[in-house]
C-alpha cells in the first residue's frame, strides 16, 4: 500500500529550494507573493500550499532579470533633458 505524501515536509523542502536558487529573497516574500490569489489563507491545505509554492517556483524560474536595463532606463530617466536635446539637435 502506498504511503500518502507528507506534505509538511515537501513544503519545507519546497522553501529551502527557493531559498537556494533565489538566497536574496525571505521567507516571508515567498510565502506570502505564493499565497498571494488565496483570500482565506487560514483555510489552505498543506496540499494546496504546496501546489501554490510549486506554481509560483514556476514562475520565478521563468522570470528573466534584467538589473541592467533597469539601470539604464533610471539613467535616462534621470537625464531626460539631455535626451530631449540630442533628438532637437537630429531634427
Amino acid at each position: 500500500m502506498a504511503r500518502h505524501p507528507n506534505y509538511y515536509r515537501l513544503i519545507i523542502k519546497k522553501l529551502i529550494s527557493l531559498y537556494k536558487t533565489h538566497p536574496s529573497y525571505n521567507i516571508g516574500r515567498h510565502i506570502s507573493t505564493a499565497l498571494d490569489g488565496h483570500t482565506d489563507i487560514w483555510g489552505v491545505s498543506d496540499k494546496e500550499f504546496l501546489y501554490a509554492l510549486q506554481k509560483y517556483e514556476t514562475n520565478l524560474n521563468m522570470d528573466v532579470e534584467h538589473e541592467e536595463d533597469i539601470e539604464d532606463i533610471i539613467k535616462d530617466g534621470m537625464n531626460l533633458d539631455k535626451l530631449f536635446l540630442n533628438e532637437e539637435e537630429e531634427d
